[in-house]
């Protein structure tokens, strides 16, 4: 298991750290990252095909969140460059067709048995109207706090997703603005976080127990991305 620490000066180079676990997996290694990712409105392709896109981005970037668009999820999601986390599973696959489900399934508990752990009683689903809306989701307190989406090629797979520590209140700011620029229904109430549901304000705390439960037990390997920020 290798994995990735730090995170990197700018958001493109960032993205290209993620990138590497792909590669890796599809080498035959499984590979791991949780991290901060800069302050940002990450956009989905289904979003980037609305008549409000361009209006959206640039509403982001007048609150002061860098838009850009991913290539793995469904709608907007925001993070704010301290206490939201970012998170990635990659693994080799011998057939593509099959094993999706298992991977949701494995990565969706033992997110919940980390946040368990740090006193955050979480539920599947997610609240109406909640930022990046999908079937793979946690929520606590009547907020959605977590999302995960997954990416499949014939020779690897990655899980990844988002997890909101703290701050909601700072992203469904920038959301609500966003998601009325893209026409698309949003609760800006329907953001949750760890700390809101009891959990530590700390993302460190938060990143070290999700980093351990997606590790596991298995023999890893350090690997450092540049790390121009001093994370």
């Amino acid at each position: 298991m290798r994995v990735f620490r730090g995170r990197t000066g700018t958001i493109p180079a960032d993205r290209e750290a993620s990138a590497r676990l792909l590669e890796v997996a599809a080498a035959g290694e499984p590979a791991v990252r949780v991290w901060t990712p800069h302050r940002q409105v990450a956009f989905g392709r289904r979003d980037a095909g609305l008549e409000g896109y361009d209006r959206a981005r640039t509403v982001a970037r007048d609150r002061g969140f860098p838009p850009v668009e991913r290539s793995v999820g469904g709608r907007a999601v925001a993070y704010d460059g301290e206490t939201t986390l970012a998170f990635a599973r990659a693994e080799p696959v011998a057939d593509f067709r099959r094993g999706t489900d298992e991977r949701y399934e494995r990565l969706i508990g033992e997110l919940e048995r980390a946040l368990a752990d740090l006193g955050v009683d979480v539920a599947r689903g997610e609240p109406m109207d909640s930022f990046c809306p999908g079937a793979h989701s946690l929520q606590a307190e009547g907020g959605k706090l977590a999302g995960i989406a997954q990416r499949v090629r014939h020779d690897a797979a990655v899980v990844s997703g988002v997890l909101v520590v703290d701050a909601a209140d700072e992203l469904a700011g920038v959301l609500e603005p966003v998601y009325d620029a893209l026409a698309v229904s949003f609760d800006p109430g329907s953001v949750g976080s760890a700390a809101a549901a009891g959990g530590p304000a700390d993302p460190d705390r938060v990143q070290a127990a999700l980093e351990d439960a997606l590790v596991g037990d298995r023999e890893t390997v350090e690997t450092c991305v540049d790390d121009e920020d001093g994370e």
